[in-house]
């Protein structure tokens, strides 16, 4: 069995079809039918059942599949490791964030320590991060909320209080505090459903008997204290995201005193290099010092 034919394999397995398969791996048609033909022969069974050109895993080819991007994703490891071994200090760091609101002084931080480390960076809903941390594309995830899965490490780092932003004109302004029947009438901006904070907040306010009304609904977090300040609405932002030099006053919640959970993931499967392990550590670190 080669290399080659597994890598060929999991192409036709994916595409389910001979010529995108071949279009894609940039080979002709008759190569990549006498490889996978070739597969099978050693195998000693049909992995698809055949249509035409289309194809479709049969049991065989199903349970071959799982085992096949195993070995491969073995391979990939260690082909890291060996990077990782070769690299000395430089490499860059796969990250997935749901909230970038704390990366850009975790990342300044770090640098300091590791000036020639990179950093790719991906914003994505905690369902992607998921996706991302199984197929072993990212590093690490900061998620808020936590996700718990298998294959996935889940570590919280921080507790982080929900608090009410409302610009500095507004009749709350001279308050510490407020309940949440008090923001009854209010004119809210956040996040789009689906997102987990979003998802939270509107959980909270039917506790408290309403259901908040949005005037702005996004994808961006960190462009809600420009909304605030700007009088559009008023919004659940965590304590974590408060800025000295913006026009906002923030107050706690009375009774319920909301908190996220900032949760840092990793694929237990995935190779950690040395620079990644650092920066698990650091990250731990770091949060501590917040507390």
């Amino acid at each position: 069995m080669e290399l080659l034919q597994l890598q060929y394999f999991l192409e036709v397995a994916r595409l389910e079809h001979v010529t995108e398969a071949a279009r894609s791996l940039h080979v002709t048609q008759s190569s990549l039918s006498k490889t996978i033909q070739r597969l099978e022969e050693d195998l000693g069974v049909p992995l698809f059942d055949r249509t035409g050109r289309n194809l479709r895993l049969n049991e065989f080819g199903n349970r071959f599949l799982r085992r096949a991007e195993k070995a491969l994703y073995e391979l990939e490891q260690g082909k890291e490791e060996i990077r990782d071994l070769s690299s000395g200090d430089s490499g860059t760091l796969e990250l997935a964030v749901t909230t970038a609101s704390l990366l850009p002084n975790l990342l300044r931080e770090f640098r300091k320590k590791r000036p020639l480390i990179q950093y790719h960076v991906q914003m994505v809903s905690a369902n992607d991060m998921a996706t991302l941390l199984h197929k072993g594309e990212v590093d690490f995830g900061l998620s808020s909320p936590p996700i718990q899965e298998d294959d996935i490490e889940c570590r919280t780092v921080y507790v982080d209080p929900i608090l009410i932003a409302v610009p500095k004109t507004h009749r709350l302004a001279n308050q510490s505090s407020v309940s949440l029947e008090e923001l009854r009438n209010e004119s809210f901006v956040g996040v789009a459903k689906g997102y987990g904070a979003r998802d939270f907040v509107d959980s909270l306010c039917r506790s408290a008997g309403f259901e908040p009304q949005y005037v702005y609904e996004g994808d961006e977090p960190a462009r809600l204290s420009s909304l605030v300040e700007a009088e559009v609405g008023i919004a659940f932002m965590p304590s974590t995201a408060r800025n000295s030099r913006e026009q906002i006053h923030h107050l706690r919640i009375e009774k319920h005193e909301p908190v996220r959970e900032i949760a840092l993931l990793w694929n237990k499967r995935r190779y950690i290099s040395r620079a990644a392990l650092e920066f698990r550590e650091f990250v731990i670190e770091y949060f501590k010092s917040l507390k």
